[in-house]
C-alpha cells in the first residue's frame, strides 16, 4: 500500500457502493469517522463472508487482527459512497485486505486490515483452505501496489 499514490478504483476488484445517510454526518457536517469503519466492515464481510460462496470452512470464522484507516478527505451528506475492496496478500491462516472509499470518484479514505481464520472450537488460528486462496489470489493487488 503505497501512501504517496492516490487509490484508484479501477485497481479494486470488489466495488461495494452505499447511499450515506443524514445521520452518518458529525457536528461538522462531514460523514463521522466511525462510519468510514462501518462501510469498510460491511465491504470487507460482503467479500470473506460471500453466503453463496463463503471462503470460511464450517466450524471456523475470521477475526479482525487489525485495522487502520488514513482519512484522505472528507464525505458529504447527500450522497454516495464506493468501497473498493482488494487482497494485498494470503498467509497460513490470515489476510490482509486493503480497501479505498471514494465519493463522486475522489478517494477519501484508504484502508488495511487484517484477518485470521479461526476454528470457533478452540478459538486458535487455522489453515486456510486452497480453495479460499486460489480465491483470495484472484483478487490481489497487481506486484508493486
Amino acid at each position: 500500500m503505497d501512501s504517496r499514490t492516490p487509490p484508484r478504483i479501477e485497481d479494486y476488484p470488489h466495488v461495494t457502493r452505499d447511499k450515506l445517510r443524514f445521520a452518518d454526518m458529525d457536528r461538522q457536517g462531514h460523514i463521522n469517522n466511525v462510519v468510514f469503519m462501518v462501510l469498510i466492515e460491511q465491504a470487507r464481510c460482503e467479500v470473506i463472508y460471500d453466503p453463496a460462496n463463503p471462503l470460511a470452512p464450517e466450524g471456523c470464522a475470521f477475526v479482525v487482527a487489525h485495522v487502520s484507516i488514513d482519512f484522505l478527505s472528507e464525505m458529504l451528506w447527500p450522497g454516495e459512497v464506493e468501497t473498493a475492496t482488494r487482497i494485498l496478500s494470503v498467509g497460513r491462516s490470515s489476510i490482509k485486505i486493503e480497501q479505498a472509499l471514494f465519493q463522486n470518484g475522489k478517494p477519501c479514505a484508504r484502508a488495511l486490515s487484517v484477518v485470521v481464520l479461526t476454528d470457533t472450537q478452540t478459538r486458535r488460528s487455522t489453515p486456510l483452505p486452497q480453495e479460499a486462496v486460489a480465491r483470495l489470489d484472484a483478487m490481489k493487488a497487481p506486484s508493486g501496489a
